[in-house]
C-alpha cells in the first residue's frame, strides 16, 4: 500500500540484507525488480532480508520514519557524512551527493551501521562529489574543486611582458636603434655570435633606459610587484647592479630599488617595488633601469618583464 514503510519487491539479482536498492531499469515485472544501487546512485531504500534472484525481497523505502541500517563499505567514525558506495553499502568517501550522517562507528568494512538519512537531497557545496572524468583537479567534492580552482586563480604566476624594442633612453632617444647607434643599442649580437635580441651597454656606458606600461585590472596593490630581467657581463671584471627609479600613474614619487650584481653569466635578476609604494588605483608603471659602473665589461641585457599577483574580479 502507498502508506506502508515496507514495501515488496522482485529481486533483480542476489541481493543481501540491509544493501541499498534501486529500481532496476526497464523493469516490467509485477512488483518492479530492484538491484543495487552502487557508488554515488541514489536508492528508493534499504532490503530488510538476503534474497536469491527473482524472489520477493522487503524493502525498507527511504519515506519510512525513523533510522535506516546499512552495511559499510569501509570504516568511518559517529558523526561523519556518508555517501553511496558500491554494491548499495555506504561509505565516508565523497561520491555524488550527501545521503546521511553516521549514528554509529563502523569499526570494519562489512558492518551494518545505523545512519540518519537525510529528508532531502544534500546539495551543499561540501557534501557533492565532482566526477572529474578529465582527471583534471585532485579534490573530491564541489567545495574542495572550487578552493582548488581559485587558489590556482589567486596564486598564478601572473607577467606583463616588456618588449626589448619600447625602452628608450632616458633623453627620450630611442635606445633600440640597431648597431651604428650610440650606446646602448640592441642588436642581434651577443659579443661575436649572433643570438637574439640583446640590448647592449658599452664598457664605461651606464646610460639609463626608461620603459612604460600599463598595470592589469587584476593587480592587487596589496602585493609588491617585481621587475625581472636577464643579463651579464662579457667579462669577470666588472660585477654592476642596476639601478630602478619606478613612477606609478602621472605621479612623480619616485621608489628606488637596486638589483643584485650582474656576473660573467646570464641570469634571472630581480627589482621588487614594495606594495606600500604601489597606491590604489595603480594603472601605469614607469621603470627607469641605469647599470652601475663597468668600465672594462660590456653589459648585455635580453630580457625585461614585471611580474605581478592577481586578484579575483567581482565586477
Amino acid at each position: 500500500m502507498y502508506n506502508e514503510g515496507i514495501l515488496t519487491f522482485q529481486a533483480g539479482e542476489d541481493l543481501a540484507a540491509h544493501r541499498r536498492v534501486k529500481i532496476e531499469s526497464g523493469t516490467v515485472t509485477t512488483p518492479p525488480e530492484v538491484v543495487y544501487a552502487d557508488a554515488g546512485e541514489q536508492a528508493i531504500g534499504v532490503t530488510e532480508l538476503a534474497v536469491s534472484d527473482g524472489d520477493n525481497v522487503a524493502v525498507k523505502v527511504n519515506t519510512f520514519p525513523g533510522s535506516i541500517e546499512c552495511v559499510a563499505a569501509d570504516t568511518f567514525s559517529i558523526g561523519a557524512t556518508l555517501y553511496a558506495a558500491a554494491d548499495g553499502k555506504v561509505s565516508d568517501s565523497s561520491n555524488g551527493s550527501a545521503i546521511g550522517i553516521a549514528k554509529e562507528a563502523a569499526t570494519a568494512a562489512g558492518d551494518i551501521v545505523e545512519f540518519l538519512g537525510f529528508g532531502v537531497l544534500s546539495t551543499t557545496a561540501g557534501t557533492i562529489s565532482v566526477a572529474d572524468a578529465g582527471s583534471l583537479i585532485t579534490a573530491a567534492t564541489v567545495e574542495a574543486a572550487l578552493a582548488e580552482v581559485f587558489t590556482h586563480i589567486q596564486s598564478a604566476q601572473r607577467f606583463i611582458p616588456i618588449p626589448l624594442v619600447t625602452c628608450m633612453e632616458s633623453d627620450a632617444s630611442n635606445a633600440t636603434a640597431l648597431t651604428g647607434s650610440t650606446t646602448p643599442i640592441l642588436d642581434m649580437a651577443n659579443g661575436d655570435t649572433d643570438s637574439g635580441l640583446i640590448l647592449t651597454w658599452a664598457a664605461s656606458n651606464s646610460d639609463a633606459i626608461i620603459f612604460q606600461t600599463p598595470l592589469p585590472p587584476d593587480l592587487d596593490v596589496a602585493s609588491d610587484l617585481v621587475v625581472h630581467f636577464r643579463a651579464k657581463m662579457a667579462g669577470s671584471t666588472d660585477t654592476p647592479t642596476i639601478a630602478s627609479d619606478a613612477y606609478v600613474n602621472e605621479g612623480d614619487t619616485k621608489v628606488e630599488d637596486v638589483s643584485a650584481a650582474l656576473s660573467a653569466t646570464y641570469a634571472e635578476k630581480t627589482i621588487t617595488i614594495a606594495a606600500a609604494d604601489i597606491p590604489a588605483g595603480a594603472q601605469t608603471l614607469t621603470v627607469e633601469l641605469t647599470p652601475g659602473a663597468h668600465t672594462t665589461d660590456i653589459l648585455y641585457l635580453s630580457a625585461i618583464w614585471v611580474e605581478y599577483t592577481g586578484i579575483t574580479l567581482t565586477s
